[in-house]
């Protein structure tokens, strides 16, 4: 498989702060999606065609900073985060503040229209006047799926200070749990194995971890190294490894833990 022939994907660490550090919205997949089943992610998913619809740069706060890829993958990773976990980062078209939770929860409706395919992002503003708030959005990793996958995606990890009122929950359908876990309490789990937390997630909780507070970690977002992990073999043993100047230590994950 060639990168011309990546699938674009995104997804989006929903952050808030607390007096235990900061956290971050997690799910749960559902154990029969095709990807990670099973496994605790950040919301996210593959970019959908209708994502990269010019009409919506008219749409987007602060879209003229941005390319047509990076813009449609921003897009991606709201309508993603509000699928998945109910959150949106959007304003009142012409507005300076977040959506209220009240106003939320009259677009409720909009989540299965997504989950099922029978909506896009344009109608949505549209017919809601709303702005997407892509300009909130910190550029945090960007992962290519390893060359020997059959399927491979071309993913780009976003982070966001969560708008204060709005709670998360999960979808029920993609995603089967949610929660809000600091990094600590995250990798603590998958080290004693009650949770299943694959490669590059576990790598971003981890770079996550060094920050105390959701201000702290939006401003170190934006330089980016892209990560494509590789395998590299010690006697009997396969271990993914990724480049040295990619932010992440040296970390070596034995290859039957997954991808």
């Amino acid at each position: 498989m060639s990168n011309e022939d990546l699938i674009p994907a995104a997804t989006v660490m929903m952050l808030r702060d607390t007096e235990a550090g900061p956290e971050v919205f997690m799910v749960v997949r559902h154990h029969e999606i095709d990807f990670a089943s099973g496994a605790l992610v950040f919301p996210g998913g593959k970019a959908d065609k209708a994502d990269f619809d010019s009409g919506l740069r008219a749409h987007c706060g602060g879209a003229d900073a941005f390319a047509d890829k990076e813009l449609a993958l921003r897009v991606a990773s709201i309508r993603e985060s509000f699928e998945e976990c109910g959150i949106l980062l959007a304003r009142e078209k012409g507005g300076t503040d977040f959506i209220s939770a009240e106003h939320l929860l009259s677009l409720e409706s909009w989540r299965d229209r997504f989950n099922n395919g029978d909506a896009t992002m344009l109608q949505f503003a549209e017919a809601e006047g709303l702005e997407f708030a892509v300009d909130a959005l910190g550029f945090f990793a960007h992962w290519i799926t390893p060359e020997m996958m059959p399927k491979r995606f071309d993913t780009y990890f976003y982070m966001a200070r969560a708008p204060q009122d709005h709670i998360g929950a999960h979808d029920g359908s993609e995603s089967v749990d949610s929660v809000w876990i600091t990094a600590k309490q995250a990798l603590a789990d998958a080290d004693a194995k009650k949770r299943t937390v694959i490669f590059p997630t576990r790598m971003n909780i981890e770079k996550f971890a060094h920050h105390d507070s959701v201000d702290d970690a939006l401003a170190q977002c934006g330089e980016v190294v892209t990560v494509t992990p590789f395998v590299e073999k010690e006697g009997e043993k396969s271990f993914l490894r990724i480049q040295a100047n990619a932010g992440y230590g040296d970390p070596k994950e034995d290859i039957t833990r997954g991808l």
